[in-house]
């Protein structure tokens, strides 16, 4: 077996969306003082690489542990935008269709957007507020073909307007996708990717709205 890492670091004081309390995994024992070492984690259940359950938006919605965990294991389809977007470029249905409309079916399939946001991560304004992001559009064209999930390299798949966050957040979450967001596309995933399955388990966190995670690429 082999693996291919699709997942953003978490370290102390990590780039973060702004809207989210701040990254803190400070030391709270170490040697040889203490004769251990260990870490405490502070920080939002949407932080760093992550995954959104409907309950994250759709008041009732299912959370993230009312999925099974094969649910967030399948097939892995890249919709690779780099040519195509600029800061701040909507991804609509059309540009979609370019992209993935004489592609693989992706009924089922796990669609992945790669903007290149994933490489440029700093708490900066480009990174922080001038991503590409899925318009609402996209979503919906995407549900139609009945994805399974949608990822996205940034920390909001519906970017920093509230009104579009919020509309591209409502038609996903509340068609019962899941989202995994803050992925980073590292060199050499073009060549992994044939014949690889994409996985990306939460944490066991009964109730949450969401849960870190490693997503990943896994070859047989």
């Amino acid at each position: 077996m082999r693996i291919f890492d699709l997942s953003q670091p978490l370290f102390d004081g990590c780039p973060n969306c702004p809207a989210h309390p701040p990254i803190r995994l400070p030391r709270s024992a170490d040697h040889p003082e203490d004769g251990w070492r260990m870490e405490e984690f502070h920080m939002a259940s949407h932080s760093g690489t992550h995954l959104d359950a409907p309950l994250h938006k759709i008041a009732g919605g299912s959370s993230i542990d009312q999925f099974p965990l094969e649910a967030f294991c399948g097939r892995p389809v890249v919709a690779d935008l780099i040519e195509q977007v600029s800061p701040g470029r909507a991804i609509g249905s059309e540009l979609l269709e370019s992209v993935l409309g004489s592609g693989p079916d992706l009924r089922d399939a796990i669609v992945l957007l790669n903007t290149e946001w994933g490489s440029l991560r700093k708490s900066e304004e480009r990174w922080l507020y001038q991503s590409p992001y899925l318009r609402c559009d996209g979503a919906e064209w995407l549900i139609e073909r009945k994805i399974r999930a949608v990822g996205i390299d940034h920390f909001s798949i519906g970017g920093m307007d509230a009104d579009e966050n919020l509309q591209t957040h409502e038609a996903l979450l509340g068609a019962g996708l899941w989202v995994v967001e803050e992925l980073n596309f590292r060199d050499g995933w073009k060549e992994f990717l044939p014949g690889s399955t994409f996985q990306a388990l939460p944490l066991s966190l009964p109730g949450f709205s969401g849960s870190p995670c490693r997503a990943v690429l896994i070859q047989s």
